[in-house]
């Protein structure tokens, strides 16, 4: 019997050492797949193919390491292969946290055998990084071209080997928007030349336009650009036999009588069997801008996605629809989740709120993440501008997340635990307070500054304790904890989930401080698992 049970905990850990996720897979199994495609929120996507292998990169803001880069054998499994950005700089300014600063829309594309994503900080210009191979290592961010407001760059390199970057603007740097430029570069694509040239005003008909993406084909410039809107908007294409123009336009997305909002801002993408389909995001609140895939075809030089169910010549998009064929079968992968902390390095689902420092915590060959408790923040009551929360996107519209935590804690006031972070938070807070530990929920509302209020504590006997989040549809999240993993105890209230900024709502984990000493406490994360 005992061999029995150590066989059964063998498989158990094993399941979850090899992250296939348990709560969305859009992969149904029999040629055919369900939208989202990844039900998480990677923002404003991009896409390139190169040989059989497909390529994903997208907005990441001040979660660091930035720009995750993604890969598929066939645009619907996917998992998380490396990030382009371990650092963000200005490191000045991004060791701290910067909520919706950062890395804006990427593009990536690959030219002369070398992978090139070019990415926006609104308030520092466009860089451009390169790399020999996807999962890196990646050259150090090189800035093409300093301004503020500049966003949503995009390259293109022509036939007679001159060189083009498409972008937009914010207005709430710029103070102009709704506009799309084009400008020369040089060869080599590192410097952006100030000839910029108004391709179109979109005040005129579409509102807002912005997140341009580059491409020609049969003798037409393209421009794919969102339009009308984050939520609400919909997918312009402009082409064009000059570059500079003028363009036409045509809408060819929309959400028509779907229950798809904002289908827009993405990619296009070929088979290596010539199909064409189309990658975008749908804006879904507190579970960010999660990633579809639309059918694409070409009907008079114009692209149509999805499929036009009220024959008014703009596609809607689908649900179910049949895989991409790219001439082999390939298995079911998810982007990791779960994490057995069995390994000395992170899993690749984790990034902080901002630049990591060393002191942070390691990852161990001892079996647990070891997290260092931290005076972080000179108000140790507004959790939201701690750098050294560590979390990871919301997987799915309902799942449960439960951790293994010991708690060393060596300094009154040291805390921590597992929180749902937002523009709105909540967390269950484990609290070193005068020699004895405490938890409770504290939850926190940002309307130019943070209030937080908080429910009565209990006191545990024990330093180890399994913290526990049930979100359900809604982002309506539910907290439990236990001291022996059988019996979960109810604690706080029930709590809606809240977008940050410009990001989805994430969960994940924390460890501060109220004073600085010279041997701070910590935790041992034993596990943290994503089941449903």
């Amino acid at each position: 019997m005992k061999n029995i049970k150590i066989v059964i905990l063998f498989l158990f850990v094993f399941s979850f050492q090899k992250n296939t996720a348990q709560v969305w897979i859009p992969d149904n199994g029999d040629r055919t797949y369900t939208n989202p495609i990844i039900h998480a929120d990677y923002s404003d996507p991009d896409v390139v193919r190169v040989g059989d292998d497909f390529y994903m990169t997208a907005s990441s803001f001040n979660c660091i390491p930035g720009l995750p880069i993604l890969h598929s054998k066939d645009l619907v499994n996917w998992k998380i292969l490396s990030y382009a950005l371990p650092k963000q700089p200005p490191f000045e300014t991004f060791n701290k946290v910067q909520h919706g600063n950062g890395v804006w829309a990427p593009s990536i594309t690959f030219h002369n055998d070398e992978f090139y994503i070019y990415y926006p900080d609104p308030d520092f210009g466009i860089y451009m990084i390169k790399a020999k191979k996807a999962e890196g290592p990646w050259s150090e961010p090189l800035l093409v071209k300093a301004g503020t407001g500049l966003i949503d760059p995009s390259p293109l390199w022509d036939e007679d080997g001159k060189v083009y970057l498409v972008h937009a603007f914010a207005g709430s740097r710029a103070q102009i928007k709704s506009l799309i430029v084009v400008c020369s570069m040089n060869a080599e694509g590192t410097i952006a030349n100030n000839d910029e040239v108004m391709v179109i005003d979109g005040h005129e008909s579409e509102g807002t336009i912005e997140g341009p993406k580059f491409y020609k084909r049969n003798g037409y410039y393209y421009i794919f650009a969102p339009a009308g809107g984050v939520s609400t908007g919909w997918q312009t294409v402009l082409r064009s036999k000059n570059v500079y123009g003028p363009y036409e336009k045509k809408k060819v997305l929309e959400q028509g009588k779907t229950a798809v909002n904002g289908p827009h801002q993405g990619a296009w993408v070929q088979t290596q069997t010539g199909e064409d389909w189309f990658i975008h995001f749908q804006d879904k609140g507190a579970y960010g801008r999660i990633v579809h895939l639309q059918p694409m075809k070409w009907e008079k030089d114009w692209p149509v996605m999805g499929q036009d169910f009220d024959k008014n010549g703009i596609g809607e998009p689908v649900t179910t629809f049949k895989k991409p064929n790219v001439g082999k079968k390939y298995p079911i992968k998810t982007p990791a989740e779960s994490d057995e902390f069995n390994e000395p390095k992170l899993g690749l689902q984790w990034q902080w709120q901002a630049n990591s420092q060393i002191n942070w915590g390691f990852p161990t060959s001892l079996g647990y993440l070891n997290l260092f408790c931290l005076p972080t923040i000179k108000d140790n009551q507004k959790i939201f501008d701690a750098p050294n929360l560590l979390l990871q996107k919301f997987p799915a519209e309902e799942f449960t997340v439960t951790t293994k935590l010991t708690f060393n804690t060596r300094l009154n006031g040291e805390s921590t635990g597992l929180i749902i972070m937002g523009l709105d938070y909540s967390y269950l807070n484990l609290k070193n307070d005068n020699g004895k530990l405490y938890l409770n929920q504290k939850t926190g509302t940002f309307d130019k500054k943070v209030s937080e209020t908080e429910t009565t504590p209990v006191v545990l006997s024990n330093n180890t304790v399994y913290l526990r989040v049930r979100v359900k549809k809604g982002g309506v999240c539910s907290f439990f904890y236990s001291v022996d993993d059988k019996k979960y105890q109810s604690i706080g209230t029930n709590f809606v989930a809240k977008e940050g900024k410009w990001i989805g709502a994430k969960v994940g984990l924390f460890a501060l401080s109220e004073k600085v000493t010279n041997d701070s406490g910590n935790v041992a994360v034993d596990w943290f698992r994503v089941t449903k």
